[in-house]
């Protein structure tokens, strides 16, 4: 949990050391909001490599989620020059859908149940947001749905990153469950898709208000540092 608090202070730092930038940049990047720069972090940054190597770790075991990678992705590939088409975001994400689901897959079928379950509850496996409730939870849906539950799966919190592990200790078969994650992955992503479409559609309103909902962005931070440090505390009690 401490490793938790430190991310969380390092990612208010950034904040603050963003806004601190901001104001003494020269007067054109003045009135550049933490939006803002965001914004233009994703145009430098987002690449078809970039969406699948990170849909990758949002399918596997690694806390990346997908509503931070194509929603913005669509929304920078909507500008003329960024070079981006939504069609391949869509593709390449699921490509990397289908890669993190088959590393989670290949693992709990090569290390077993015990070993799946002693990492989940170890220090390096609480890192990763894991524990073995989560994946009881995993493995007790896949149990009761079945081979399907790999695609329905793909729309359930929690369930989504975690559904290829119970497969892959079930054995069930690599072909059905390469189909089933494809066909989940790629509906998912079109749904984020469409996410990041209608917010370009509003990109007059998100740059009227940039300003208010950067301090939104900052108050969130703040909120989510002091609950970490109270459920520390109140565990250690």
């Amino acid at each position: 949990m401490a490793k938790k608090i430190i991310i969380a202070l390092l990612f208010l730092f950034s904040i603050t050391t963003i806004k601190a930038e901001s104001q003494i940049l020269p007067a054109k990047k003045d009135s550049l909001s933490f939006i803002s720069h965001v914004e233009t972090w994703y145009k430098n940054n987002t690449n078809y490599f970039s969406i699948t190597a990170l849909m990758a770790c949002e399918s596997s075991i690694l806390p990346v989620p997908s509503e931070m990678v194509i929603p913005p992705a669509v929304y920078v590939a909507l500008d003329p020059e960024s070079g981006l088409s939504i069609f391949w975001i869509i593709i390449f994400g699921t490509l990397g859908a289908i890669i993190g689901a088959s590393f989670n897959y290949v693992m709990s079928m090569w290390l077993g149940r015990y070993v799946i379950y002693k990492f989940a509850d170890s220090k390096m496996g609480k890192l990763f947001l894991l524990s073995s409730e989560k994946i009881k939870k995993a493995e007790t849906y896949f149990n009761n749905h079945g081979k399907t539950s790999t695609f329905v799966g793909r729309f359930i919190p929690v369930i989504r990153h975690l559904i290829s592990i119970p497969a892959g200790l079930a054995k069930m078969n690599y072909f059905n469950f390469l189909l089933y994650t494809a066909l989940g992955a790629g509906l998912w992503n079109c749904c984020l898709a469409l996410l990041g479409y209608v917010a370009h559609g509003q990109q007059d309103v998100i740059n009227k208000y940039s300003h208010e909902l950067s301090y939104v962005f900052f108050g969130v931070g703040a909120i989510l540092v002091v609950w970490l440090i109270l459920k520390t505390v109140r565990k250690k009690k």
